[in-house]
């Protein structure tokens, strides 16, 4: 597992130094079962990374990588670190079990890549899942062990989202005890300077034709049944209630 830490930590270094993009993808079935993930492209600075890469991985920065994992091999070699969380984390934890990881690292190609996605049953399933994720950081050595790095989705807001065949909808709900406290936080700051060139991309895949979308910037694909949304990151950071929209099907 030395190489999965080497690798969750070069992740973190990367997102904290670079401009990344993001992008959330939601695949919807008839049945309203699908799958999500959450993309993270950071091959923007793959060209300046070589040195580090090398040193973090423990071996030759020209090393191609491609590795996948799942939390659940991650929170079993955590267990003890686990086992001292309170039964509220515990829980936050036991979601992200069944979540995959994908890594792929190309110093020649200038790529860096990461996938977190996770099949679910309904998108109720979905509640706060991005949130769930900052529940790492309570992990010993947590800055390292989530892979969008430590202020990935501490953005003040609760995300719930539904779909019942008519209608799909993503609504960040604000906390603003939060948001206000994070308005404070010094290293709120540094977080909005490290993203400010980065983008967060909302991309939802649907089984039914899409009659209209109340966001405006949506880009649909050919067949209707695929929106795209690109946002700032500092959106997605500072005004997470930006990112909400709702979706209606043609009958």
């Amino acid at each position: 597992m030395m190489k999965l830490y080497k690798l969750l930590s070069f992740s973190f270094l990367l997102t904290i130094l670079t401009s990344c993009t993001f992008t959330e993808n939601i695949y919807i079935n008839d049945n309203g079962s699908g799958k999500f993930s959450v993309d993270l492209d950071g091959s923007s600075m793959m060209a300046m990374a070589g040195d580090q890469l090398g040193e973090q991985m423990g071996g030759d920065a020209k090393k191609n990588i491609d590795t996948t994992f799942t939390f659940k091999q991650l929170f079993e070699d955590k267990k003890d670190s686990i086992a001292k969380l309170s039964p509220e984390a515990q829980k936050e934890l036991k979601k992200l079990e069944n979540f995959v990881v994908n890594s792929k690292m190309n110093a020649e190609k200038k790529e860096f890549l990461m996938t977190l996605a996770t099949d679910f049953k309904s998108v109720n399933e979905l509640q706060d899942i991005l949130q769930t994720i900052s529940t790492l950081q309570k992990l010993e050595g947590g800055a390292g062990a989530n892979p969008l790095g430590s202020n990935f989705a501490d953005n003040g807001s609760k995300l719930n989202y539904t779909y019942d065949g008519k209608k799909f909808t993503r609504k960040a709900i604000i906390d603003q005890q939060k948001l206000a406290a994070k308005a404070k936080d010094t290293a709120a700051d540094m977080s909005k300077m490290i993203f400010s060139s980065s983008n967060y991309i909302l991309k939802y895949h649907f089984p039914k034709k899409i009659k209209k979308v109340s966001n405006p910037n949506a880009l649909f694909s050919e067949d209707r049944k695929t929106i795209t949304i690109q946002y700032p990151f500092t959106d997605y950071m500072e005004n997470p209630d930006k990112l909400n929209f709702d979706v209606e099907f043609e009958k």
